[in-house]
Order: structure tokens, then C-alpha cells, then sequence
């Protein structure tokens, strides 16, 4: 996944999160690509909540308000990508 995100101009960094982890609603300045490797992640993007896990991701465009939390007892291993 990484190589395809990649290949989208995106560049990645890997984040382990632990179960309980919540992230309060915020934006970006850039263009975002949010995957996940292992666990549940949930994004919440105007209203409407988007449980992604293994093989999932979900692009947000620069400036889309969105929150995110760990969901269940797993840790969440996430491919954060930033497109400048």
C-alpha cells in the first residue's frame, strides 16, 4: 500500500496507536491519505463516522475538518500520507 500511496505523490510516515487513542476534530493544510495496516480506525468527516481497518484508506483534501479514534482493544499501525 505504501508504494501505491507513493506513487500518488504522496509522501508517508508509519504511526502505531494505541487502543483509547483519540485525535479532536482538525484540518490540514495539505491534501491527506489516511491507510491502515493493522486494527480499527475511525474517521469522522462532516458527520458521517468511516471504520477503516486492514487494506483501507481514506483521502481527505486539504483543509477537511475530521476527527479520528482507535476503535476495540488493538493497536491501529497507520500509513500517514501528506501531498504538499
Amino acid at each position: 500500500m505504501m508504494s501505491v500511496m507513493e506513487s500518488e505523490g504522496y509522501e508517508i510516515s508509519s504511526h502505531t496507536y494505541r487502543p483509547g487513542t483519540v485525535f479532536p476534530p482538525h484540518e490540514h493544510a495539505q491534501n491527506k491519505c489516511d491507510a491502515v495496516i493493522e486494527g480499527t480506525l475511525r474517521l469522522t468527516v462532516n458527520g458521517v463516522a468511516y471504520d477503516l481497518g486492514p487494506g483501507d484508506r481514506l483521502y481527505l483534501p486539504a483543509g477537511t475538518r475530521h476527527a479520528a479514534e482507535v476503535v476495540g482493544s488493538a493497536a491501529v499501525l497507520s500509513l500517514d500520507g501528506t501531498r504538499w
